[in-house]
C-alpha cells in the first residue's frame, strides 16, 4: 500500500512540475512573439521613413518643413519603439537568466538528494554487514554452548551410570 502511496504522489509531483515547465516556456514564447510583433512594427516605421524621406513636395523638387518634421516625427517614433523593444528584450534576457538559474538549482538539489542516497545506501549495508557479523558470531557462541552442555551432559551420564553400576559396599 505505501508503494502504491508513493507512486502516485510522485506522479503529482512529476505532472506539477512539468506544468510549470509547460507555462514558463509559455511565458517565454508569448514575449517572443511580443518582441517579434514590436520589431515588425520597427520595419513597417522604417519603411514609412524612408518614403518620407523620398518625398519632395516643395518648389522645384525640393523638401519642406513640413516634408522634413513628418520624416522626423516618424524616425522618432521608430527610436521610441527601439527602446520599448530593448525594455521587452531585457524582460526576456532576464527570464531566460532565471530559467537558467531555475535549472542549476533544481540540478544541484538533484545532485544533493543523490549524494543523500548514495550515503544512506552505503550506511544501510554497512549496518547489513555488522548485523551479518554479529548473527555470525551469536550462532557461534549458541554452537559452543550447545556442544558444552551435551558435554555436560554426557559426563552426567557417564558419572550415573558409573554410580549405578559400581558395587556397593556392605558394611556388617
Amino acid at each position: 500500500m505505501k508503494k502504491y502511496t508513493f507512486f502516485i504522489i510522485f506522479i503529482l509531483l512529476t505532472v506539477g512540475a512539468r506544468a510549470q515547465q509547460n507555462s514558463d516556456s509559455l511565458a517565454y514564447q508569448l514575449q517572443r512573439s511580443k518582441i517579434n510583433g514590436m520589431l515588425a512594427l520597427r520595419t513597417q516605421k522604417f519603411g514609412q521613413y524612408g518614403e518620407s524621406l523620398a518625398m519632395h513636395t516643395g518648389i522645384f523638387g525640393l523638401q519642406t518643413k513640413k516634408d522634413i518634421r513628418r520624416s522626423n516625427d516618424i524616425l522618432i517614433d521608430i527610436i521610441k519603439t527601439d527602446n520599448d523593444i530593448y525594455k521587452q528584450l531585457k524582460i526576456l534576457l532576464d527570464f531566460r537568466a532565471f530559467q537558467q538559474t531555475q535549472v542549476q538549482t533544481h540540478s544541484s538539489e538533484v545532485e544533493e538528494s543523490r549524494i543523500g542516497y548514495m550515503t544512506t545506501i552505503n550506511k544501510l549495508r554497512n549496518q547489513v554487514d555488522q548485523l551479518k557479523t554479529a548473527a555470525q558470531k551469536q550462532e557461534a557462541d549458541e554452537e559452543k554452548t550447545i556442544r558444552a552442555f551435551i558435554i555436560a551432559l554426557a559426563a552426567m551420564l557417564v558419572l550415573l551410570l558409573f554410580l549405578l553400576t559400581r558395587p556397593r559396599k556392605v558394611n556388617a
